[in-house]
């Protein structure tokens, strides 16, 4: 039931953001003494579940984007009380997911609004929650990936920049889908996936190894390490998203290691789309995916609040594992 209240002009330019105070004195004409605010009574936020995967799964998908049923349970099984749902007639109308590592950095995703309900303040609210849920845990940073329509909203939450990320999509005709025979690299033993966590830890500068070996045991095919004279010199997983095979993370210290792990990737997808979120200022990702065809589809921002005290090493790194993920 939408609640209709009234406001005097300083009270409402407090509460409503400054978007909706410029609509209104523009097409009102007037001063904003009496402004009605279009709110819901009953919307209600809460900590989310695993019955409430079925509803994520559902606003991802009005969104367009590439999640599964099991991406949703590695964020609840990773943060059981950091995930959370805005309600509305005891029907799930958004999202916000948290993932903390080692306590260093949480990371932010998943912030979605069912569309009929958008531009009413309620994303703002779940993202507000998950910022206010992590202070109260003592993570001093928080992290996340903003598309352009977010990233003013983030900065006005005290995110600030610090680098680019675009993703990159390629969309393949079933006479372009190689059909792999025989595999360039091996299947990883335990010792190589434990030295690729090592080597991710570095990177990402916190250890993610449980969601990774999630990754492996979901989509092992997708789990990639070059190695020469035993030194690890790159690495790849990936995961099998609703529409499309997701690559990352993608780390090369070299771009013939990187080359290896894209042309792997690509004969061990039997998938039409694929999708990879390449580091903008890596010197030698984007041209070999433009080599591939891959086209770049939407551009990302990476941003931080609080110190960044762990900022990994993004020189040597290809793709994002996601932008869910970090």
């Amino acid at each position: 039931m939408p609640l209709i209240r009234r406001y005097d002009e300083p009270d409402c330019r407090a509460i409503l953001p400054e978007f909706i105070t410029k609509r209104l004195v523009v097409s009102c004409k007037l001063p904003l003494r009496f402004v009605i605010l279009i709110g819901y009574s009953n919307m209600r936020l809460r900590t989310m579940t695993n019955r409430d995967v079925v509803a994520g799964l559902r606003l991802n998908t009005l969104a367009g984007w590439n999640q599964t049923a099991t991406d949703w349970h590695r964020f609840l099984d990773a943060s059981p009380e950091g995930c959370f749902v805005a309600e509305i007639d005891e029907q799930v109308c958004g999202t916000a997911t948290t993932i903390s590592y080692q306590e260093r950095f949480a990371w932010i995703g998943m912030v979605l609004v069912d569309p009929q309900y958008r531009k009413r303040g309620i994303g703002t609210q779940l993202l507000r929650r998950t910022v206010e849920y992590l202070d109260q845990c003592g993570i001093p940073t928080m992290k996340l990936d903003a598309t352009p329509q977010g990233q003013p909203i983030y900065e006005k939450m005290g995110f600030v920049t610090e680098y680019q990320i675009e993703r990159w999509i390629l969309k393949r005709l079933p006479d372009q889908i190689v059909k792999l025979a025989t595999s360039n690299i091996a299947p990883l033993t335990e010792a190589q996936l434990s030295t690729i966590q090592d080597k991710d830890q570095h990177v990402f500068d916190a250890d993610r190894s449980q969601l990774l070996r999630s990754l492996h045991s979901e989509t092992p095919e997708f789990a990639m390490g070059v190695f020469e004279q035993g030194a690890l010199r790159g690495y790849a997983l990936g995961r099998r998203g609703s529409f499309a095979d997701h690559l990352g993370p993608w780390m090369a210290e070299s771009r013939s290691a990187a080359k290896t792990l894209i042309d792997e990737f690509l004969r061990r997808s039997s998938r039409d789309t694929l999708l990879v979120d390449c580091l903008t200022a890596n010197p030698f990702a984007t041209e070999l995916l433009c080599a591939r065809g891959f086209s770049p589809s939407r551009t990302l921002t990476r941003m931080y609040r609080g110190p960044n005290a762990f900022p990994g090493k993004p020189d040597s790194l290809c793709a994002i594992l996601g932008p869910e993920f970090g």
